[in-house]
């Protein structure tokens, strides 16, 4: 009688480690399959993300055309937006000296102070104070004037607080560099404040006026220094390259948001004005996000597509290229595999429907990561989207995704380099310095050399020693340092 139990307890035994091992082989069969089905999945994308050079230089030509037309035109009938930004001249290199900036964003802005010590040396002596904006500031519709008078509060507070380190006071009165670096549809949207200083980017009376504004406050609060220009951060970044090189004649801001500037003949500027006429060369801001081409190869992850009707939005360029819209269209993949291929287990991961939640240094991260068995990746995926049970082969589905989507954007960015710098005349005979800012650029390395070679590959060998392309000049905020430097000759 016992030997009989004993014999069935053995069987059962038996049967339920046999169960268990066949639910272990079919879990890891499902995990199998869906590893591949996500694997046609990513090919699918990857054809569509593809950038061939040909397809790069009918994206640069059409750069080049729009702004062109943009120029040539008072109803253009283009997408891209080409706004006089800064007549003054840029600096030479030549000045030397204590300056101060600032830096205003959309919801704080940046006080800096460097020394400038000539072409030759870097900046010395830096110092950034970042001032966050009261919120029933921020919210009023016309509240330049208190917000101008806060921050001249500030700057007084910071120079004095810093003047024991200025071996340049002097009685004389100092210009202010003073740059945005903010687009209207990136504040607040209750924020009249930044639809005005906006404005001030494209109207140029509204900018002399907030000039002037800014100017009664700092008087009002005793504060020896006045603003010359209200100016893209961009621009900012452009005085600084050209403080350092004269070739210097292009500058792009790659972080959340993006544009670029140049130098442009003033001959070549729409309604040239009277300041113009006298000046060697003019700034032109191209906001190029809302650059639109057939030749972009777009997907259905991608961000320019409206929710509801499927067609493209504004600022298609943008949403291809720039930090704010990076990790989103890797969320999105993601989102499809794991709904159809069960990249993450038979469970959809809540966290993974949540639109944004995946932002470009999270992708950058798991794109580099070189540990074993991507486990940077895996630590990423638990801590933003609660998965706690990827395996390797998912982990490195996760890194292709990000790279596609990094070697799309950055190859886009390198073709509409290209595509200004010839709507200059420079590619062939003239070096041409590229000023590049931007977490993109400076903290994601696998992005900037796409980025290099994306331009090498469309010049070769030859010409491609004619766009040297380089990181700004001072970090965050010093554009404006290097402004107030430019416009102290006048």
């Amino acid at each position: 009688m016992k030997r009989g139990v004993g014999v069935t307890v053995t069987a059962v035994v038996a049967t339920a480690a046999a169960a268990v091992a066949v639910a272990v082989l079919v879990r890891h069969w499902r995990r199998r399959r869906g590893c591949e089905q996500a694997r046609r999945i990513l090919r699918r994308f990857a054809r569509r993300c593809a950038t061939p050079a040909a397809k790069l230089w009918h994206v640069a030509d059409e750069m080049a055309s729009e702004i062109e037309t943009t120029l040539s035109s008072s109803d253009p009938g283009t997408n891209l937006r080409v706004l006089v930004a800064y007549l003054a001249p840029l600096p030479t290199g030549e000045e030397k000296g204590t300056y101060y900036g600032i830096d205003l964003r959309g919801t704080n802005f940046l006080i800096v102070k460097a020394r400038l010590q000539g072409k030759d040396e870097p900046l010395t002596e830096v110092h950034r104070h970042e001032v966050a904006i009261p919120s029933d500031i921020i919210a009023k519709v016309e509240c330049t004037r208190e917000l101008c008078d806060f921050m001249a509060l500030e700057l007084a507070k910071f120079v004095s607080f810093h003047s024991e380190t200025d071996s340049d006071a002097r009685s004389t009165e100092r210009k202010l560099g003073f740059t945005l670096s903010f687009a209207m549809d990136e504040a607040p949207e209750s924020s009249g404040m930044a639809i005005k200083w906006n404005r001030s980017l494209v109207d140029d009376t509204v900018g002399k006026e907030l000039a002037a504004e800014i100017n009664q406050a700092l008087e009002k609060h005793g504060v020896d220094m006045r603003v010359f220009a209200v100016v893209n951060d961009t621009v900012g970044y452009l005085a600084g390259g050209r403080y350092y090189s004269n070739d210097s004649v292009t500058a792009v801001n790659l972080a959340m948001g993006t544009d670029i500037a140049y130098v442009e003949s003033p001959k070549r500027t729409p309604n040239p004005s009277k300041e113009s006429a006298g000046s060697a060369e003019t700034v032109m801001n191209v906001q190029w996000g809302n650059f639109s081409s057939l030749n972009l190869p777009l997907t259905e992850f991608d961000t320019y597509l409206d929710a509801e009707s499927k067609d493209p939005g504004s600022r298609v360029f943008e949403k291809l290229i720039s930090g704010m819209f990076l990790g989103e269209i890797v969320r999105r993949v993601l989102l499809k595999m794991a709904t159809e291929a069960a990249l993450f287990g038979d469970s959809l991961p809540p966290k993974l429907t949540t639109p944004y939640l995946l932002m470009s240094p999270d992708v950058a991260a798991m794109h580099q990561d070189l540990s074993e068995n991507y486990q940077v990746v895996g630590e990423k995926l638990k801590e933003i989207f609660d998965i706690d049970n990827s395996t390797p082969m998912a982990r490195e589905i996760v890194s292709e995704v990000c790279d596609i989507v990094a070697e799309r954007g950055a190859r886009l960015v390198g073709a509409g380099i290209v595509g200004v710098v010839k709507k200059t005349g420079r590619i062939k005979n003239k070096k041409s310095v590229i000023t590049i800012e931007g977490g993109l650029y400076e903290h994601y390395r696998i992005f900037r050399n796409y980025l290099h070679s994306c331009v090498w590959e469309m010049l070769g060998t030859e010409l491609s020693e004619n766009v040297v392309i380089e990181y700004s000049h001072g970090g965050s905020g010093a554009g404006s340092v290097f402004l107030a430097a430019s416009q102290s000759h006048f």
